[in-house]
C-alpha cells in the first residue's frame, strides 16, 4: 500500500504535491510499486484540514500514477476497486465509496455536468472548472463551495 495526497474522479493519483505546486514529499519507490505491485493500493484520509480539503478532487492538481497503474483506492469511507472498469465506471466507484459525504455531491454534480458538457466523452472533463477545488482552497481557504 502507498498513500497519496489526493486522487481525481478517474483514478489519477497526486502523491507529492500540495495544491500541484508544493512538494511535499519524493515520488520514492511508490512508481515501481504501481507499475509491479500484485495489487496497486494507494490510500488516504478522505479529507483533510480538519475537512477543508477533500482527497478526492475532479481533477488531480499533479499526477504521479495515472489511471493504469492504480487499481484500488481506500478511504476510511470505503474502497473503490477499479480493475476493469471504463473511467465513467471508474469516477462512479470512487465518487461513492472513496470521497467523504461533505463532497459526494459536489463530486456528484460536476461528473454529470462533464458528461453533459465535455468535449470528450470518454473521460469527461470541465477544464474550466477542473482544478477550480484547487483555487477555491487557495482563496478561501475550504474546497466546499
Amino acid at each position: 500500500m502507498n498513500g497519496l495526497i489526493e486522487a481525481d474522479i478517474y483514478g489519477n493519483v497526486n502523491s507529492t504535491h500540495i495544491m500541484g505546486s508544493r512538494i511535499q514529499n519524493g515520488i520514492g519507490g511508490s512508481g515501481d510499486f504501481a507499475r509491479n505491485a500484485y495489487v496497486s493500493v494507494f490510500m488516504t484520509p478522505s479529507t483533510a484540514k480538519g475537512g477543508r480539503i477533500s482527497a478526492i478532487v475532479p481533477q488531480a492538481s499533479h499526477v504521479d500514477h495515472v489511471t493504469q497503474d492504480v487499481q484500488v483506492i481506500v478511504t476510511e469511507q470505503g474502497l473503490a476497486d477499479l480493475r476493469g472498469l471504463s473511467p465513467k465506471q471508474r469516477a462512479r466507484a470512487i465518487i461513492e465509496n472513496c470521497a467523504h459525504p461533505d463532497y459526494r455531491p459536489h463530486l456528484a454534480d460536476y461528473f454529470r455536468r462533464a458528461g453533459e458538457g465535455s468535449y470528450g466523452k470518454h473521460s469527461p472533463s470541465l477544464l474550466t472548472e477542473a482544478l477550480s477545488w484547487h483555487q477555491r482552497f487557495i482563496d478561501t481557504g475550504s474546497m466546499l463551495p
